[in-house]
């Protein structure tokens, strides 16, 4: 596709609390990228206020293909988050064979903290690695990577034989990237770590520890992955690019000492995407 990048963003939309649409549309907009909305579920509030009023759009998803199809339409990226039945797992993978020229992303939202998402099932999580498998990208956190890969949520650090060890196994679902956020380090607090199979290496990016996890922040990052990929970022690249903006807009929140369920606040800091270019704090895992 040539001319300005357009991404397919396969999401819920939720009304209060910052998180999935609501942050990827500005922030690939900021970034020079198209978003085309294809909403999964309209939330009143996202599921971490406990309360909140959902209607599942599967009915949606279906006539929107066919539609873009009719069209003609082309798009840089199919980008699958919140999806709020097993059904939906169908849809997406029907998206993705649709648009082959597309970078496939999966963000495989499922969980956080150890925990699965209350509106997420087991049948639901077990589904998730059919989009792994025929992903370009996927973009779990530790919690999403322990149930893609079966594994116990890890109670400490993980040393880097494990980490290497869960980022392979992980892109032998599939996907040829593999990116893990919120990983546990002894030495730095937390860190971002990525594995990209076809040149066999792996990359690290270490940040501050924070007291807090705020919604959104998953979306945050993906988001800005996505972009600075499409742009034409090496991976380390854009995990720093995503990783840097990231952090930067999480220690602005939290010194305002806001809720978690009102995720980042992000929006006066989107100008800075654009001038993010000299980046090196990566380092090889």
């Amino acid at each position: 596709m040539t001319g300005p990048k357009r991404v397919a963003a396969i999401h819920d939309i939720s009304g209060l609390g910052r998180c999935s649409l609501s942050v990827i549309i500005p922030v690939l907009s900021a970034m020079g990228v198209q978003v085309c909305p294809v909403p999964t579920a309209v939330l009143s509030a996202h599921t971490g206020y406990g309360e909140f009023v959902m209607r599942d759009l599967t009915d949606y998803l279906s006539p929107t293909l066919e539609h873009y199809k009719r069209l003609g339409t082309e798009f840089s990226c199919i980008y699958s988050g919140f999806l709020a039945t097993s059904e939906q797992i169908d849809h997406c993978l029907e998206f993705f064979r649709s648009f082959p020229k597309a970078l496939k992303v999966v963000d495989p939202v499922m969980g956080d903290n150890g925990k699965s998402y209350q509106t997420y099932t087991p049948e639901l999580c077990s589904r998730m690695s059919e989009l792994a498998a025929v992903a370009d990208i996927i973009t779990p956190n530790l919690t999403e990577a322990a149930i893609l890969l079966g594994e116990d949520y890890p109670e400490g650090t993980l040393d880097v034989a494990a980490i290497r060890s869960w980022l392979v196994r992980l892109s032998q679902l599939g996907p040829e990237i593999v990116v893990i956020t919120s990983v546990p380090s002894s030495a730095h607090g937390i860190c971002t770590v990525g594995y990209d199979k076809r040149r066999s290496s792996f990359w690290k990016v270490v940040g501050d520890y924070v007291p807090i996890s705020y919604s959104g922040s998953g979306d945050m990052f993906a988001s800005i992955l996505i972009g600075g990929i499409l742009q034409g970022d090496s991976l380390p690249i854009a995990m720093d690019r995503a990783s840097t903006f990231t952090q930067a807009a999480i220690k602005k929140t939290y010194s305002y000492g806001t809720d978690w369920t009102d995720g980042i606040m992000f929006e006066p800091q989107l100008y800075r995407l654009k001038g993010m270019n000299e980046l090196s704090s990566y380092t090889s895992l």
